[in-house]
C-alpha cells in the first residue's frame, strides 16, 4: 500500500500550529501559577495580607498618667474586694450582701485587667500581700483608701452596725475611686485604661448613690 505524504508547506505550517499551541498553553499555565501565588493560593502564600496584623491593644500607647491610674487602681480594687468579702457573713441587709457582691464581681476582674497592662507596659505591679492602707502607694495618691484600723473595726463589726460601717466606707472608698478615673480620663492616652474609668465612674457613681439611699432608709 502507497503511504500519503503532506506537500512540504503543508507539513510545516502543521509543525508551526502545533507549535504555537504549546507556546500558548505555556503561557497561561505560567500566568495561572503567577495569579494564584498572587491572589494568596499558590503554594507558600501567607493565609493573611502582610502588615495588616494590629499590635494588642495591652501594649498601646500609654503615658505616666495610665501607670499611676493603673498602680493605684489595684491596691484600690483589692481593698474594695476585701469589703465586700466580708458582707457575706457579717451584714445583715440583703440589699448590703447584693451590693456588696456586685462590687466584687466587678472589681476583681478589673484587677486583672489592669494588672496585665502594667506587666506588657514593663511596670511593677504590686503584690497582693502589700500593705494598701493610708493615701500613698508608690507615690500615688489613692483617694477614699482605708486605714489598717478602720479595715479591723469593719471586720469586728456584724448585723446592722457592720451594715452602716461598710455602707460609709465604702461610698468613702467609691468617691476616692471615682476621683482618680476622672484624673485617668483627662490626663491618660491608653484606649483601654480610659475606657475602663469611664466604667468605673458611671458604675461606681450609681452605687454611691444607692448606698446614700439605703443609709438614708
Amino acid at each position: 500500500m502507497t503511504s500519503y505524504r503532506f506537500p512540504a508547506r503543508r507539513r510545516a505550517a502543521a509543525a508551526a500550529a502545533v507549535v504555537g499551541a504549546v507556546l500558548a498553553l505555556a503561557a497561561c499555565g505560567g500566568q495561572d501559577a503567577s495569579t494564584k501565588t498572587h491572589s494568596g493560593h499558590g503554594a507558600g502564600a501567607s493565609a493573611t495580607p502582610t502588615g495588616t496584623a494590629s499590635a494588642p491593644e495591652s501594649s498601646s500607647a500609654h503615658n505616666a498618667a495610665d501607670v499611676s491610674f493603673a498602680q493605684g487602681m489595684i491596691p484600690h480594687h483589692r481593698q474594695a474586694v476585701e469589703m465586700s468579702a466580708l458582707a457575706a457573713s457579717r451584714a445583715s441587709s440583703a440589699q448590703v450582701k447584693t451590693l456588696a457582691s456586685e462590687i466584687e464581681k466587678a472589681q476583681a476582674p478589673e484587677i486583672r485587667t489592669l494588672s496585665g497592662w502594667l506587666t506588657a507596659w514593663g511596670e511593677d505591679v504590686a503584690a497582693p500581700d502589700a500593705p494598701a492602707d493610708g493615701a500613698e502607694h508608690s507615690g500615688h495618691s489613692m483617694a477614699g483608701m482605708m486605714a489598717e484600723d478602720e479595715m479591723a473595726e469593719l471586720a469586728k463589726a456584724s448585723g446592722k452596725a457592720f451594715d452602716t460601717a461598710f455602707l460609709k466606707m465604702m461610698v468613702e472608698h467609691h468617691e476616692g475611686a471615682v476621683e482618680m478615673a476622672r484624673a485617668e480620663q483627662s490626663r491618660g492616652t491608653h484606649q483601654g485604661a480610659k475606657e475602663m474609668a469611664g466604667a468605673i465612674v458611671t458604675s461606681q457613681s450609681a452605687e454611691i448613690t444607692r448606698m446614700n439611699t439605703l443609709l438614708g432608709q
